[in-house]
């Protein structure tokens, strides 16, 4: 296209003059068009770069020519205009007119906008200011109101600071005759509550007065956060002043009935009349007795008010409970003075190297009211909606009793190990039957707290530990120590277990049972530590005893303490899953875990599972156990190869072959072989335990079949009838040897049995394995192994078997 300034020159042909008039009104529209467009196009771009509602797309129509207008190149847009209004046809150059009228319509309305914007802006700035002298006329005012009102306020605080103080001071006598009234309506409170008491009391209501007692024990706990301390001692005095009336004449009345009820039954269930000796009182008698119970039991929060329940030191770590309900305490009375009278001072039967006498004792008294209690008192109980056991409760009253004297005997003869031992012993059994008869819980103060008290505990594990090894010393020394107690039972010796490690191992079973109701896991962790020490103890006596017996690792001693070794480490493998021990490694996971004891690989193995708390032991006692094995199996082998002597040099290169015998036989050289095989293998069956037993012929075979594969095949050449002589001896009466043992003890010698194979094939299957592993290897020669039944040997191990037969044809390779 032509530039813009020569748009509307006339081509080079020629032409007439009519049409050179025409292209000059043309010229001059043009140039009057562009002067438009730049008079009309500046405004607008001044106009739209100050107010961008003004788009000046609106002019030209292009985004190309708004484009070059916001690069201000004005020359270029108007050319690009006319350009595509325009173009090269010269025909549209008619609409320059409409354009030029178009364009001047623009420019005024442009002109109007600009005006109207320019009119509009000075108003508005006007109208601000305006707006910011009123605001801060605003503002002058508010702070002449807030100086005058300051001033006004500090004017009326200093006017009114004498009445506020005179008003302080009536505020402060009105609180303080509020006090003084609310103090005189507590006195009031109390004075008529303690009327009521006295009014009931004179009219013989005392249920009534019962209920009105506790309801001021309760009014006594609510004023405890008082710091009217005279108020609280008033109250405090009242209802210990009630209370103890109350009690008295309660448990005057209770105690009759108790008297009528034969209380307390000292001989057995079975000849208590439990008071039916008069069966036209017995209803009457247990209604009063009912009713006075529940009386007795609303003095309840005034007794554990005004009572201090005995306790022991805080060093025997007794669990927190309440004190027991009032009426259970009055019929524990008559018990605890027998029990006092009986086994305190100096009775006779106050004897303290006969802990049994008053252990016993307090197991017959709960055994004889247990039946009346249940069907007499637990009904009360309930009826009354209280949660308490009326035989628990009454089996806690008397244990406190127990405690008592077990904390005054036991500092008296605790480095007296055989009177100390005597009563632990005898604390033991009455705990074990005071759980398992009377379901005494085990969260309820026991004897084991008393025994876990620090000195005391420390005084039982080194008494425990020393009679333990005294034991272990009697056992091992014993006759029978090494002689099974069921030996002449099979279906109970299945073990063969000696004796010395059967009474072991009960001697740790009942140190569990002593220390598992401990009431804390540390202690528990403490004697599992012992028994761990014992087993350790008891492997290493073993040990110096298996010494002894190396010489004759083959007789029955050895074999025994081999057996009990055995049967230690299979019993804690299964003490390992059992619930009780899996409970202490949880516990021992946590104190090693506090006391950053252990890796964390440890810890991990322990919190998983995967090790237990006996694995230290245990991995000893297998040691142990596998190095006696491989005594043991070192001692026969010895003896096999002594015997095989005569069996290596057998001549294998000249023996018949099997067409020109009637009948195989074995060879006479293998005799001592298995003589000595058949010997051992039965001894030792008879005296291990059957996994032992299993154990020791799988690894003496597993050496056996080496020892003939490299000693005697490998070592010799092998003719038709040597190699089928070798396969007789190992197959028919080798390997039948183990037959016992075993569905088919050929797969325990694999070595022998294939160089058997290969020693025996045919002339044809021979030459063709061996042309076979000369030319291939790898996947190839291994399949073609397989076929002949090779699976244990190597390629070239079998070539080398190859090359010991000597039966090849002359024509071969």
């Amino acid at each position: 296209m032509p530039p813009a300034g020569e748009i509307g020159e006339a081509p080079a042909a020629p032409c007439c003059s009519e049409r050179a008039d025409e292209r000059k009104d043309v010229e001059e529209k043009s140039k009057r068009t562009r002067n438009t467009l730049a008079f009309s196009t500046q405004p607008s771009l001044q106009n739209s770069a100050l107010h961008g509602d003004i788009n000046i797309t609106a002019l030209v129509g292009n985004e190309q020519v708004n484009e070059d207008a916001d690069n201000g190149d004005l020359p270029s847009y108007v050319s690009a205009f006319i350009e595509k209004e325009v173009g090269n046809d010269l025909k549209s150059l008619r609409k320059l007119d409409k354009l030029i009228e178009q364009m001047t319509e623009n420019k005024m309305q442009l002109e109007e906008q600009v005006l109207t914007i320019s009119s509009e802006i000075p108003k508005r700035i006007q109208s601000a200011l305006k707006n910011a002298e009123e605001s801060k006329q605003f503002l002058n005012q508010f702070m002449e109101q807030e100086t005058h009102l300051f001033s006004s306020i500090n004017s009326h605080l200093l006017t009114a600071q004498p009445w506020m103080e005179d008003l302080g001071a009536m505020i402060d006598q009105i609180e303080e005759i509020e006090r003084h009234l609310a103090y005189l309506k507590w006195i009031s409170q109390i004075e008529e509550l303690s009327d009521n008491i006295q009014q009931y009391l004179m009219t013989n209501n005392v249920p009534e007065a019962a209920s009105t007692l506790v309801y001021m024990a309760e009014l006594d706990i609510k004023l405890q956060e008082s710091s009217c301390t005279h108020l609280l001692a008033f109250m405090r005095a009242t209802v210990k002043f009630w209370h103890k009336i109350l009690k008295d004449k309660l448990t005057s009345d209770f105690e009759e009935i108790l008297a009528q009820l034969h209380w307390p039954f000292i001989t057995p269930p079975q000849s208590q009349t439990v008071g039916l000796s008069r069966p036209a009182t017995a209803p009457e008698i247990y209604t009063n007795l009912e009713t006075l119970f529940c009386q007795l039991l609303k003095l309840q929060t005034s007794d554990e008010l005004l009572t201090e329940p005995k306790q022991l030191p805080e060093k025997y770590c007794l669990p927190a409970s309440p004190s027991v309900i009032l009426p259970l305490q009055i019929m524990l009375t008559p018990l605890q003075k027998r029990f006092r009278y009986h086994f305190r001072g100096n009775r006779q039967t106050n004897v303290i190297s006969k802990p049994e006498w008053y252990l016993a004792q307090v197991l017959m008294w709960i055994g004889n009211h247990t039946q009346f209690l249940d069907e007499k008192i637990q009904p009360i109980l309930d009826k009354v909606g209280t949660s308490v056991n009326a035989r628990l409760e009454f089996s806690r009253g008397l244990m406190m009793l127990v405690l008592e004297k077990l904390a005054a005997d036991i500092p008296c003869l605790l480095y007296d190990d055989n009177l100390f031992c005597h009563l632990v012993d005898e604390v033991l059994l009455f705990e074990r039957e005071l759980h398992s008869v009377y379901g005494y819980p085990g969260t309820f103060a026991n004897c084991m707290h008393i025994l876990s008290e620090e000195t005391c505990f420390q005084r039982w594990l080194t008494v425990e530990r020393k009679f333990a090894l005294q034991k272990m010393d009697s056992m091992l020394s014993s006759e029978a120590a090494w002689i099974s107690q069921y030996k002449d039972i099979t279906d109970v010796d299945e073990m063969k277990v000696p004796d010395c490690a059967e009474t072991f191992m009960t001697l740790l079973l009942v140190i569990t049972d002593r220390y598992k109701n401990l009431p804390t896991a540390s202690r528990k962790l403490q004697f599992l530590e012992l028994q761990k020490d014992l087993v350790d103890d008891f492997r290493i006596r073993l040990t110096q005893v298996m010494k002894e017996e190396t010489r004759a690792s083959l007789g029955f001693r050895y074999c025994a303490i081999l057996n009990a070794v055995n049967y230690i480490s299979t019993v804690l493998a299964d003490w390992a899953d059992n619930v009780f021990f899996l409970q202490l490694q949880q516990a021992a996971l946590e104190v090693f875990a506090e006391n950053n004891t252990l890796s964390k690989l440890q810890l991990g193995q322990l919190a998983s599972m995967e090790s237990s708390v006996f694995d230290d032991m245990i991995n000893l006692l297998e040691r142990l156990k596998h190095d006696m094995l491989t005594r043991q199996v070192d001692h026969v082998f010895r003896e096999v190869k002594e015997a095989a002597k005569l069996y290596k040099k057998e001549r294998w290169l000249s023996l018949p072959s099997q067409a020109e015998q009637a009948v195989m036989s074995l060879s006479s050289s293998a005799c001592p072989l298995l003589l000595t095989l058949r010997d051992r293998s039965l001894q030792l069956e008879q005296q291990l335990c059957f996994s032992l037993f299993k154990i020791f012929w799988q690894m003496l075979v597993e050496k056996l079949d080496v020892y003939i594969y490299q000693e005697i095949i490998l070592a010799n050449h092998f003719n038709e009838g040597g190699a089928a002589q070798l396969q007789f001896d190992m197959t028919r009466n080798l390997f039948p040897l183990f037959s016992h043992y075993c569905k088919r003890p050929e797969n325990y010698f694999k070595h022998v049995k294939e160089a058997c194979i290969v020693l025996n094939l045919n002339v044809g299957s021979a030459l063709l394995l061996k042309d076979v592993l000369q030319s291939a290897s790898g996947k190839p020669a291994t399949e073609a192994l397989n076929e002949v039944g090779i699976y244990k040997l190597a390629q070239q191990d079998v070539e080398i078997l190859l090359n010991l037969r000597t039966n090849w044809p002359n024509t071969g390779k």
